[in-house]
């Protein structure tokens, strides 16, 4: 595991490598810690993970995000100690600020205030675009989930790896690995010990990925109407993109929304798909996917998000037009990747 290199000038921020990162959290008797607001199975998985073993050391612990108010519905079994708590319940000032998975403090959403009123802050995070905000920072963008990270942290802490903790970390990796199709032998590794600690891979894996009511597909047929294909872009490789509009976005569940750059991606002739999500009147935000060719993460980087080379996301304000308008000069001057 490395932290990465602490470039910003004067700031107080710093990387921390596993054995100081063990340090602050076995020191704090209260802590907090964040997912990333729309918490996905790595963000909120990794916060309960981490939260269960601080929790049975004896330290006064709570897990939340700054929205929505409830976790999606696919993951509030993960939470058996009752350790989410919703955002208002947050403490003001707390000792330790745990972040995990968020690649800058605005993507805490409300919560984003936590960073400067908490005692000290560690980042706990994966994303190579991860901003290094916080006292301390440990991050490693060659982990295919923060979930790996946080199984690292527990080992060097002697914690066990129950169950209910198996089942929290198996359920970031197998989201973040796209069902371990991303995912190198060391965290297939990872993954056979989870199973053999207990967990029922079918149980995990169909409700985060395989299970939709069936409005979805009445939702899914409106959005895939709004598809476009554009051969000529992303460098010539191809950019497929869709519009999940705000009437779609309040209807359905978190996991149905999210679900749709899943079926976008799989456009033969595009190596980019890009859904934007309507959030406000004119507030969008993006899923990113690349395929290998193009870093996205460079992309959203200029449209003033991040995360990895080939899954990243954005929030903009503006009419979807203009707003794809940057998205394709994004993608033109994205590296190309190896």
């Amino acid at each position: 595991m490395v932290a990465v290199d602490d470039a910003r000038e004067g700031g107080a921020s710093r990387p921390v490598r596993l054995e100081e990162a063990v340090g602050v959290l076995t020191a704090a008797r209260q802590v907090v810690l964040l997912a990333h607001v729309n918490p996905d199975a790595d963000a909120l998985g990794s916060a309960l993970a981490l939260g269960l073993a601080l929790h049975r050391r004896g330290t006064e612990v709570q897990v939340s995000f700054g929205a929505p108010e409830r976790p999606a519905e696919s993951l509030r079994d993960l939470d058996v100690d009752g350790l989410v708590v919703t955002a208002d319940e947050v403490v003001a000032a707390p000792e330790l600020l745990v972040v995990l998975d968020t690649g800058s403090v605005d993507r805490l959403g409300p919560l984003a205030d936590r960073a400067a009123t908490a005692g000290s802050t560690l980042v706990i995070d994966h994303h190579v675009s991860n901003s290094g905000f916080g006292t301390h920072y440990y991050v490693d963008p060659r982990a295919e989930a923060t979930a790996v990270m946080v199984l690292h942290l527990l080992d060097a802490m002697e914690a066990p790896v129950d169950l209910p903790t198996a089942r929290c970390l198996y359920a970031g990796l197998v989201t973040d690995t796209r069902n371990f199709r991303a995912a190198s032998p060391d965290t297939h590794a990872m993954a056979a010990r989870l199973l053999v600690a207990g967990v029922d891979a079918e149980a995990v894996t169909r409700p985060l990925l395989d299970t939709h009511p069936f409005s979805w597909l009445a939702m899914l047929s409106a959005v895939l109407a709004t598809a476009r294909l554009e051969a000529g872009e992303a460098r010539g490789l191809g950019l497929v993109h869709a519009l999940v509009e705000r009437e779609h976005v309040d209807l359905g569940r978190q996991e149905e929304v999210e679900s749709v750059i899943d079926v976008l991606r799989t456009t033969a002739e595009a190596e980019v798909a890009v859904v934007l999500k309507q959030v406000g009147e004119r507030r969008w935000t993006a899923n990113m996917r690349s395929k290998g060719g193009i870093d996205v993460a460079a992309a959203a980087s200029a449209l003033g998000g991040g995360g990895h080379r080939v899954a990243s996301g954005f929030t903009l304000d503006g009419d979807a037009p203009a707003i794809l308008d940057r998205v394709r000069r994004a993608l033109a001057d994205a590296p190309l990747l190896g």
